[in-house]
């Protein structure tokens, strides 16, 4: 018998589900609501999608609940009271929580951590990470981690924080592999490994985090734990500066404007200064005081004008 195409078998499944959610099932109306959440086999429709998922969560499906509370938490679900909103987004999350849902229990942790809909509960808020950490969430295994690095509800304790790492870095949490990473090249609560820091950053580093990247072409740059390649310092250097990090903007300028690891070009060196000290950096805003009275007026210009380009282009995306 052959099968149907995708979308004929994805119709098919919001047809059933339709049917059996109209009916009361609760887990039809969490799959139909994620249908329409999600955009599958029919337009996604927010609206319909809280509808559903709400029906399922009033019957005291945990999945749905959990569900329902990001909506309103993202402010996908509103009602026109925003505060109400986040009200109700810690409401059900806490019902999911409780019954041991460990995306809502990782969830209504962050909200602990903000303090919104609820009280800033640092403590509160490890008590929940831990829970959905133990059932092995890679993200609260790494938010727990972080709470044990900086003692946030939590005494400082950088084994601990260094064990919870390497659980969520091995699951590929881009964060905990990049603050593996950290610790090894700084020290802290593990040897100082910069071969083993560099692992870890190039693991995070592919998976497109900017800091990771930006610490990756240090290494290289730096032949500190890599073989020295200006080359790829320079690849990870763009990589985290088109990403917005100011310190790599800051780093890819000195590369482009010394030759290192590619021709020089004085004009995207001075580019990539100019958006380092439109971010704030001091370093970089008196490079670029210094470049006025060395580069001509032409490539100063045509520097700004790539700057302003970048950064429109950026608030676009």
């Amino acid at each position: 018998m052959s099968r149907l195409p995708s979308n004929a078998r994805q119709n098919q499944c919001f047809a059933w589900f339709l049917v059996a959610a109209r009916q009361g099932n609760p887990y039809a109306q969490f799959n139909l609501g994620m249908l329409y959440k999600n955009g599958t086999g029919v337009a996604r429709n927010d609206a319909a999608a809280a509808a559903w998922l709400r029906r399922a969560a009033e019957q005291g499906l945990a999945f749905a609940q959990n569900q329902l509370g990001a909506m309103l938490y993202n402010g996908r679900a509103p009602s026109g009271d925003p505060a109400r909103d986040q009200v109700q987004a810690a409401h059900w999350l806490r019902c999911a929580a409780e019954q041991g849902d460990a995306s809502a229990q990782q969830n209504l942790g962050l909200l602990h951590n903000e303090g919104r809909a609820v009280a800033h509960d640092a403590e509160a808020a490890v008590g929940w990470f831990y829970r959905a950490a133990e059932q092995g969430v890679a993200r609260a295994q790494a938010l727990l981690a972080e709470c044990y690095l900086h003692g946030r509800g939590v005494p400082v304790n950088f084994p601990l924080a260094a064990a919870w790492l390497r659980k969520a870095a091995a699951q590929g949490d881009a964060t905990a592999q990049f603050n593996l990473g950290l610790m090894h090249a700084t020290g802290r609560g593990v040897a100082v490994d910069p071969v083993r820091a560099g692992r870890w950053y190039a693991l995070a580093a592919a998976q497109g985090d900017a800091s990771a990247q930006n610490n990756l072409a240090v290494l290289y740059a730096s032949g500190d734990g890599l073989v020295r390649d200006d080359v790829l310092a320079v690849h990870w250097y763009r990589a985290s500066a088109r990403q917005g990090h100011v310190l790599a903007q800051y780093n890819l300028s000195g590369m482009l404007a010394g030759g290192r690891g590619c021709t020089a070009d004085p004009v995207r060196a001075h580019m990539w200064m100019l958006l380092a000290a439109r971010a704030g950096d001091a370093a970089a805003r008196s490079s670029v005081e210094a470049a006025h009275a060395r580069l001509p007026a032409r490539q100063l210009d045509a520097a700004a004008a790539l700057a302003s380009a970048w950064q429109r282009g950026q608030r676009r995306a």
